[in-house]
């Protein structure tokens, strides 16, 4: 499985990256900076490249840029995608001391699929970089889409960096929920000073 990571540098792209590599994936961490996507990619022994360059002949390709350069970056990659894409961000909001999903817009991955022509996933936004940095998270990752082989693809890769289970979600209409489980994980680690993760019962 070959797997470019744009954003591989901040903190959720880098622990993905460090676990995949771990795991025996091939990984090519972008960057809008290939200068530091390569220091990085050093780092963990993978590949790194400017982002247009990263995305060329992938199985995959991981959007794990913050979530408020997410949309500027699937425009400036749009004309080089080739393969399913997986966007990984939340937008939140932080308002008393809480964290909530923004109530005035779509999903982002949403809004990323009517930006570029390649089908688009979302999923794994209940992982915390820190643990996925350590070990494979004993927890649930959770994914949706449309395309079936993009959610084949998105699932694989899922389920090789938690050890818990890859689950289907449903359709990209579910990313709204799954973006807003990031605030409920924030809110809960916060109140309880916890390091929370997503277990589902009743699955066989």
């Amino acid at each position: 499985m070959r797997v470019a990571i744009l954003g591989g540098t901040g903190p959720f792209g880098r622990g993905l990256a460090t676990r995949l590599v771990a795991e025996g994936v091939e990984v090519v961490i972008g960057s809008r900076d290939p200068e530091r996507a390569r220091s990085i990619a050093a780092e963990i022994g993978c590949t790194g490249l400017r982002n247009e360059a990263a995305v060329a002949a992938m199985d995959l390709v991981v959007l794990a840029v913050a979530a408020e350069a997410a949309v500027p970056t699937a425009h400036a990659v749009r004309d080089w995608l080739r393969s399913p894409l997986l966007s990984v961000a939340s937008e939140l909001e932080f308002a008393a001391g809480t964290a909530r999903p923004r109530a005035d817009t779509r999903a982002l991955a949403e809004r990323i699929a009517e930006i570029v022509d390649v089908p688009v996933l979302a999923g794994l936004h209940s992982l915390a970089a820190g643990k996925l940095a350590r070990e494979k998270p004993d927890e649930d990752a959770l994914v949706c889409g449309n395309d079936a082989e993009g959610k084949r693809l998105a699932l694989e890769l899922a389920q090789r960096v938690v050890a818990g289970r890859a689950i289907d979600a449903g359709p990209l209409g579910v990313a709204r929920a799954l973006e807003g489980m990031t605030a409920v994980i924030v809110n809960v680690n916060r109140t309880y000073k916890a390091h929370a993760g997503i277990r589902l019962t009743g699955i066989a």
